[in-house]
């Protein structure tokens, strides 16, 4: 077929159009006003994904899980912690009816973030998150539900009672929680060090808001399991588990940047809550693990999935790390403050090329997932907008005020019992030595296939 002069006068303008379109992106980031207006634009490009306001949806989560559509439950719970940061930091209060629906549709029959009907995807860290964006719901001083409903820190308390239960945590491996809450569910016989870093975490921002030191000595614990395990490598690498048959020692070096991120948060919130030798210990760990982060994480001062980011092979849940990680890098900001100088640059740079790539779809203004190529990749989704909206709203952390504990202005009501009652149980037969062989065979597939990597992540959920 020929083609025309003036078809390819049209396909070089199209061409052109779409250069200058990749050049020019809609945010700025120059100035606090300019940020706002931008997380504003970010958000509401955000919350397009989120359909559970909507008329015979399911409030609190994203479309999902598959195949109904691309997102796992915990991701929901990952959303409206993002927005929770989203008001704290440019004051937009717009969607706070919406954050509120949600977190409290989905607390579950024992109101502890464990329903039912999502049993067949429920991990420690899928019920992490929704406890952890409880908690911060608690420290913004996010608004209180009302009297009759659960409250904020009460349902980051229930989480954490069922997590501390002593059924989430067997002998095998010398302890540690497993990946997944069901005996059921692929991947329980997985010990993961996100599991357990949102436990830590959640323990250690529950001992500074209440004051209580057992919480902190339950996440004490879990950080000396994730040491002697070996899943905190002595050169600060965080590697991301290991399964159950091979005593936790086929450990699975893949590392992604919310494992470190979420331990890092965990510390900074201990070192603000203890003083003297052990203050001074968990900023020795805060510094070692900060600098090895960066150095990993932020090549060129850019966010970068360094385990999936290369050939773009993440899959949906990997597609949203990048904005945990700002997010909680700049707890350390606030918490730790020695740590501002080496942190917000990184950010501020970080923000910029992921705002540069935010040319794409119909409104020539959705994001995509590789920041540092400068490009924008085609790979559109929740995640990923949720990344760019955490990373610019969080540089308005100047003007912020920091996590509040319940002695310096939280007013959030806790229950020390709850999630003591949950109907929630285990409905399932106790493993059998077929059971274990069948997993073990599963394991060597997996392991042959993709070993280093994360490849067993093909059956996630």
């Amino acid at each position: 077929m020929t083609v025309t002069s003036t078809a390819r006068r049209s396909a070089a303008l199209l061409l052109a159009l779409g250069s200058m379109a990749n050049a020019q992106s809609v945010f700025k980031l120059d100035t606090d006003d300019e940020i706002r207006a931008s997380a504003r634009t970010l958000a509401y490009d955000t919350m397009l994904y989120y359909h559970g306001n909507e008329t015979g949806q399911t409030p609190g989560i994203l479309p999902g899980p598959p195949p109904g559509g691309d997102y796992y439950w915990w991701e929901g719970g990952a959303l409206w912690g993002t927005m929770l940061d989203y008001w704290h930091y440019t004051g937009d209060s717009s969607y706070n009816s919406v954050i509120s629906q949600a977190l409290l549709f989905q607390v579950g029959e024992g109101v502890d973030y464990q329903p039912r009907n999502h049993t067949a995807s429920l991990g420690n860290d899928d019920q992490g998150f929704w406890g952890m964006s409880a908690m911060l719901a608690a420290e913004l001083n996010f608004p209180n539900p009302p009297s009759d409903q659960p409250q904020w820190l009460a349902l980051a308390q229930a989480v954490w009672n069922t997590q501390a239960a002593p059924d989430r945590h067997d002998e095998t491996c010398g302890g540690g929680m497993r990946w997944q809450i069901p005996l059921s569910n692929n991947g329980y016989n997985y010990k993961n060090t996100i599991a357990n870093g949102c436990f830590f975490n959640l323990g250690a921002r529950l001992a500074r808001y209440t004051g209580n030191s057992t919480y902190m000595k339950y996440a004490e614990e879990t950080w000396d399991w994730l040491v002697n395990i070996g899943y905190i490598a002595d050169n600060w690498d965080i590697y991301d588990g290991a399964h159950v048959e091979s005593n936790c020692t086929d450990i699975n070096k893949a590392q992604f940047s919310y494992n470190a991120a979420v331990l890092l948060q965990g510390m900074a919130y201990l070192y603000d809550f203890t003083d003297g030798s052990q203050r001074a210990m968990w900023k020795t760990r805060i510094d070692g693990l900060l600098a090895r982060t960066l150095e990993v994480f932020f090549p060129d001062n850019i966010a970068y999935e360094v385990s999936c980011e290369p050939g773009l092979t993440c899959t949906t849940d990997m597609y949203s790390f990048k904005g945990y990680v700002h997010r909680w890098l700049t707890n350390l900001v606030q918490l730790v403050p020695d740590t501002a100088d080496k942190i917000k640059p990184v950010l501020k740079t970080s923000a910029q090329a992921a705002v540069n790539q935010c040319v794409g779809g119909d409104s020539q203004r959705a994001c995509g997932f590789s920041w540092k190529s400068g490009k924008f990749d085609g790979k559109m989704g929740a995640g990923q907008q949720m990344n760019v909206l955490a990373a610019v709203s969080t540089l308005l952390v100047d003007s912020a005020k920091g996590p509040l504990t319940a002695s310096s202005g939280g007013t959030s009501k806790g229950d020390v019992n709850a999630g003591s009652n949950s109907p929630y149980q285990r409905e399932h037969a106790p493993i059998t030595t077929g059971d274990r062989a069948g997993a073990g065979i599963l394991t060597v597939i997996v392991l042959a296939a993709a070993t280093g990597t994360f490849g067993w992540m093909s059956w996630e959920r």
